[in-house]
Parts: C-alpha cells; sequence; structure tokens
C-alpha cells in the first residue's frame, strides 16, 4: 500500500509552468532519486510533497499518520533562535526514552534510600523494561555512531548550534533526521558539505534504511548506491524508471532512441500522405485529398504540441480542440519545422582535439616532495602516465590537490625530485574557479586574445559552446558558474592539448551537464590527470587512482572499482612504498618556524577551514535561489544571482589554495 500519492500535480510561478500532470506514488520502502537540469523544478516537487507549499493543481495524499523528515537545503533555518549543543540536538530525538531514564533514576534514589515497598519494585521493573524495549540502553551509542559518521570528532558534541556553520548546522540537522527515522525521508542534495568519508557512511547508511526516501543528489555514484527507482523531471514533465542510476541512464537512452525512430516513422508517414494530398487535390480524389489534409493537419499539431510520445495512445478529442485545416503549402512548412524529441543531453558539438600526438611517456616523476616552503604536504616516490592514460587524484580538502596540479604545470616548483614531460607534450589546465578567465574582458575578446583567429571565426568556435548572438558579448563577470565552465573548456579546447589537468570540473554542474562534459572527455584521444569528487565520473573514465592519504601520494594501478577492491583487502594495486625508498623525504629541512608562527599557522587554519565551510554553504544556498529565480522567469535576478555565485566560487578557490598552504 503505497504511503504517499500524487494526482495530477501541477506548480506554476505566475504565469510560468514548472510542472504538470504529476502522478507518481511512493511505496514503504521506495528509495527514489529525483533527477533533472538545474530549474527543472526539483526543490518544488519536494516542497510539495513534504506539505511545505501547496500546488497550484491536483493533489497529494499521505498516509495517514505518516511520519516525514525533510532536509532542506536552507536548513540553517532550522535551528535558529536554539541554544542546544550538537549533542543535545541529538538527544531531542529520545524525550520518551529521556523521561523514562529520569523516572527510573528517581526510582532508584528512593530504593537506595531504603524504601522497600513492593509496588515500587514492581513499578521499576516494568519501567525499565519499556526503557530497554525502546532502545534506552543504545541511543547514546547511536548518536555518538551518527555523529562521529557525518564527520563531527568528539571534540565539537558540545558546541552550541548557533557557533556552527551553515554546512555544519546542515550536518546536524541530517544527523538527527536519521536518528528520528521517519516514515518517508526526503533528501535535497544530502552529500553537501559532507567530505568523502562521511558520503562513504552515508550511503552505507541509507542502503539499511527501513522507511522509504526521496533523494535529489548531484552525486551520480551517490544515487547509484542508494536508488530503486528514479524520477526524471525535465520540460515540466516527469518520467519514472526502476532500478539504480545506471539501469535509468540506460533505460533512458532506450526511450530516446524509440522516440527518435517514431518520430522518423510519423514524419516519413505525414510526408507520403502530404505527397498523396498534393497529387489528388486538384484531381477525381479531391474529397479524399481534402479528408486526408484535415487528419494530417490534427496530426501535425499533436506532434508540435506534445511530441510524438505524448500523442501515443491518445485520440484528437482526448488532447486537441478545433483547428483550421491547413493548406497543402502550410502543412509543407509546420511538417519541414517540426522538431524532434528531446533526446540526452545537449548535443556535442564540440571536440577536444589535439593539435599533435604526445610521446607514449607522457609525465614522469622521481622522488618528489610537494608542497611550500614553509609547508610540505606530501611526497611520491615514482609517478608515471602514459599516453591516453586517465589519473584520479582523490584525497581530503587541503591536502594538496590542486597545489599537485599546479606543479605539474610548472606554476609551482616541487620541493625536490624531478618532474618531466615527454617529448610533444602539449599540456592544458582547467582551473577549479577558473581563475585564469578575465572578469572585465567580453567572452569573444577573451578566446581572440587566447587564440588567433578572426571575430566572425571566433563566433563560430564559440556557438559550438552553446555562446550564440550576443552571447559573445556578455562581459565574463556577468557568466554563471556554468557559462563559466562552457568558456574555460572552450579555451582549453582551443590550445590543442594533449594533456588536460583538470581540478573539479563537474562543480556545480547539473546531471545533464555532467554527463555531456563526460562524453567529451570519454571521446578525447589524448591523457587526462583530473581532480574530482565526482565518483561517477571517476569510474567511467580513470585507469590509474593517486590517492593523498597523510604525507604521502599512493598510487594504484587500475580502475575506481579495483581501488575499492583493494581497500576492503582486494588485489595488490598499489606500488609498495617501504621506509627505504622514502628515506629521502627526511633530508629536506624546511625553514624554522617560531613556536608563535605554528600558533598563528594553526589559528589560521581553523579561521579558514570555518570560512571555507561557510562560503560552501551559501554557495549552495545561492545555487537554489538561483534555480528558483530561473524556474520563475526573474532573468534579473537569475543574472544578479549569478554574479553573486561566481564571487563565491572565487572566494572558495582562494581559500583553498591558502589552506593547502598552509597545512603540512
Amino acid at each position: 500500500m503505497p504511503i504517499l500519492t500524487t494526482t495530477d500535480l501541477a506548480h506554476s510561478y505566475g504565469a510560468e509552468d514548472i510542472f504538470e500532470g504529476i502522478n507518481v506514488q511512493v511505496d514503504r520502502r521506495d528509495r527514489v532519486g529525483l533527477v533533472g537540469p538545474n530549474g527543472s523544478g526539483k526543490t518544488t516537487l519536494l516542497l510539495d510533497l513534504a506539505g511545505i507549499l501547496t500546488p497550484t493543481k491536483g493533489q497529494v495524499a499521505r498516509q495517514e499518520d505518516l511520519s516525514l523528515g525533510y532536509l532542506r537545503q536552507e536548513a540553517v533555518l532550522t535551528f535558529a533562535g536554539q541554544e542546544n549543543t550538537v549533542y543535545e540536538e541529538m538527544q531531542t530525538v529520545y524525550g520518551r526514552l529521556r523521561e523514562l531514564e529520569s523516572q527510573l533514576r528517581d526510582l532508584e534514589k528512593a530504593m537506595a534510600a531504603g524504601d522497600a515497598d513492593p509496588d515500587l519494585f514492581e513499578r521499576y521493573g516494568a519501567l525499565q523494561e519499556a526503557y530497554e524495549v525502546a532502545g534506552g540502553y543504545h541511543y547514546d551509542v547511536d548518536i555518538q555512531t551518527v555523529l562521529t559518521g557525518l564527520g563531527f570528532p568528539e571534540e565539537e558534541w558540545q558546541t552550541p548550534l548557533s557557533y556552527l556553520s551553515g554546512g555544519q548546522k546542515t550536518r546536524v540537522l541530517l544527523g538527527r533526521l536519521l536518528l528520528e527515522k521517519p516514515d518517508l525521508l526526503i533528501l535535497d542534495e544530502p552529500t553537501n558539505h559532507l567530505d568523502m568519508p562521511a558520503v562513504e557512511w552515508l550511503e552505507r547508511t541509507l542502503k539499511n534504511w527501513v522507511g522509504a526516501l526521496i533523494v535529489v543528489s548531484h552525486d551520480r555514484y551517490f544515487l547509484d548506491a542508494i536508488v530503486n527507482r528514479v524520477w526524471d523531471l525535465d520540460r515540466g514533465l516527469l518520467r519514472q524508471y526502476k532500478g539504480d542510476y545506471s539501469s535509468f541512464v540506460r533505460q533512458r537512452q532506450a526511450d530516446w532512441e524509440r522516440e527518435m525512430a517514431l518520430f522518423a516513422a510519423e514524419k516519413e508517414r505525414m510526408e507520403s500522405e502530404l505527397d498523396f494530398i498534393r497529387r489528388h487535390l486538384a484531381g477525381g480524389k479531391r474529397d479524399i485529398a481534402k479528408g486526408k489534409l484535415k487528419r494530417l493537419t490534427r496530426d501535425i499539431v499533436l506532434m508540435e504540441e506534445v511530441g510524438v510520445g505524448g500523442r501515443e495512445g491518445k485520440s484528437w478529442l482526448e488532447i486537441g480542440g478545433r483547428v483550421r485545416t491547413f493548406s497543402a503549402n502550410q502543412a509543407a512548412r509546420r511538417l519541414r519545422d517540426l522538431k524532434p524529441p528531446h533526446s540526452g543531453p545537449p548535443p556535442l558539438g564540440i571536440r577536444l582535439q589535439t593539435e599533435q600526438r604526445s610521446a607514449r611517456s607522457v609525465v614522469r616523476g622521481r622522488e618528489l616532495l610537494m608542497g611550500y616552503a614553509y609547508t610540505p604536504l606530501f611526497a611520491a616516490s615514482t609517478i608515471q602516465v602514459d599516453r591516453q592514460d586517465c589519473v584520479a587524484l582523490i584525497g581530503p580538502n587541503g591536502s594538496g590537490k590542486s597545489t599537485m596540479l599546479k606543479t605539474i604545470m610548472g606554476q609551482l616548483p616541487p620541493l625536490r625530485g624531478s618532474l618531466k614531460f615527454g617529448d610533444g607534450v602539449i599540456a592544458g589546465y582547467f582551473a577549479q574557479a577558473h581563475e585564469q578567465l578575465n572578469d572585465r574582458s567580453a567572452v569573444l575578446d577573451e578566446l581572440l586574445a587566447h587564440k588567433a583567429m578572426s571575430p566572425e571565426d571566433g563566433r563560430d568556435y564559440l556557438a559550438s559552446y552553446s555562446f550564440v548572438g550576443d552571447d559573445v558579448f556578455k562581459r565574463i563577470g556577468d557568466l554563471s558558474g556554468g557559462e563559466r565552465a562552457r568558456l574555460a573548456l572552450a579555451l582549453l579546447a582551443a590550445d590543442g592539448a594533449n594533456l588536460l589537468l583538470l581540478d573539479e570540473p563537474t562543480n556545480h554542474l547539473d546531471i545533464p551537464s555532467q554527463e555531456t562534459l563526460q562524453a567529451v572527455l570519454a571521446q578525447f584521444e589524448g591523457t587526462i590527470i583530473l581532480v574530482s569528487h565526482d565518483r561517477y565520473l571517476v569510474k567511467r573514465l580513470a585507469n590509474q587512482i593517486w590517492e593523498i592519504e597523510g604525507d604521502q601520494l599512493l598510487v594504484y594501478k587500475g580502475s575506481y572499482e579495483d581501488y575499492l577492491r583493494f581497500r576492503a583487502g582486494g588485489d595488490e594495486l598499489t606500488q609498495n612504498v617501504s621506509a627505504e625508498a622514502m628515506a629521502w623525504v627526511e633530508d629536506y629541512a624546511p625553514p624554522p618556524v617560531s613556536k608563535r608562527e605554528q600558533r598563528d599557522q594553526a589559528h589560521r587554519r581553523y579561521v579558514l577551514m570555518n570560512a571555507l565551510e561557510d562560503a560552501e554553504f551559501r554557495l549552495q544556498i545561492l545555487n537554489a535561489q538561483r534555480d528558483t529565480a530561473e524556474a520563475a522567469g526573474d532573468e534579473d535576478r537569475t543574472a544578479e544571482l549569478d554574479g553573486e555565485i561566481v564571487v563565491v566560487q572565487q572566494e572558495t578557490a582562494d581559500l583553498n589554495e591558502e589552506l593547502e598552504r598552509l597545512v603540512g
């Protein structure tokens, strides 16, 4: 029996329709992944399902006494005015148990004082049994497990909520919801503000979730691990699929191919009908031709209004109304202008092409020490990257991933050791915050300054990256995060590089944009070194994993799945790093640092980590607000938020870079 059902659900903001005709149901053990482009209405749909917003049309029916928990992107608002500590907030879940606990303590005091009333002992036994059945003897362990899993060290458990950053408050709310165990848990981007160990812990927890789950996430690997159904919300319509995320991708592709084939067949049929009409409209079969033209007019209008998929199994009376019959020439024009169904990520008008083929050995490094003069970050005994390798560099924030890319690019020298490119290597660098872009330049001017070509050729080139018309004259500082990423990719492709160094290329991209970028990189015939938290991208592309662990870079030869098996105790994949082999690291002596400087650096690290978490939280809120503004058709507000997002993205990149300098 379903615990939640919607009937013809629709939502609009003014004249802007966000979605319509949504009919879904959620059963008790469903784990639903809700996906779709930014601005498609995913958060609005969650708010409707949770009863926080009222839909414009339709109904949401919830099972009587359904308990529902909702993690909103704006979770910081949940704790406004509260003075609980982190641990006390978790304890609020167990109010009834704590009341029983208090009663048991009172009875124990009475018994200890010599009260031997049999009724007292009987009451104590009954309370103790109720306390045990309700989980009283392990709820503290549950709290500690959740807090540890979500990345709260024990020293932060007594921190007042008012002292926490926005991201930390989001984690607190997520922890409380997990402890509450509602019948239906709705999560909007739950992996934001979680490091990789916390994301993996959350995956394991949700795999064993006893209730129903609806989750929105840009993390495709996370969705793959936990969902058994996918709702795809795009262009106002929702399609449902069974299976995990990878299964959804395969089914959706099959749907697209089927719709394209059906569209081609229907268009061919209508063209044949039109040919008959033109040949016989003035002849002996004039009445037959006129009847066919009337039906053809309806078919064309149906295709224009609801598409080839929307008209399947439905009659004209069910979908359309009255329409004036076209002339043969009008029918021909409308038939020619019919648009094929939406079929997947935006078509790839781009291709990363290399100007020349590099030597087989692309990057070689030996006895490397990476970092900054006062703060060495990590050592690497040997690295070797060959042509067409894809290396994924992973590790905690601040461990030195971006520093390593800059070192390979030659922007920073290694503290010691040898690092060389092979013959014919042309390197291109895609920075996390696209700081290589000049915010004061126009898009076209930035391209022409980067690569010699005529303005006409430049406009044609930018059009393949979806910069068309007056878009090429936009100031870079006014571009959205997605537009900046497209421009950075365009400049990178213009270099003809055969070695790409990519720093978080999918950051802040919605899933369709991630899929497009993944397809472009999969077609690339050169070599890639990639820093990314996008495990799905890493899983699809990488054949080497470099992991920064403590003060060492560990190299795993194999796929991401091979790496996970190794971590779980499987086959040997890593290059062994013996103490003898790494002895040279101890020879490096950084300049002396006074105790006062050490204290100042420790304090600065603490300030930076909190500032970074705040910046990431503000970025999350701004992106959510931008989606809402875009869905509502508010172009001025959308443009204003785009500018704010760019500023915070740059702030995040600057904080990360300074943090890497300080972490030793």
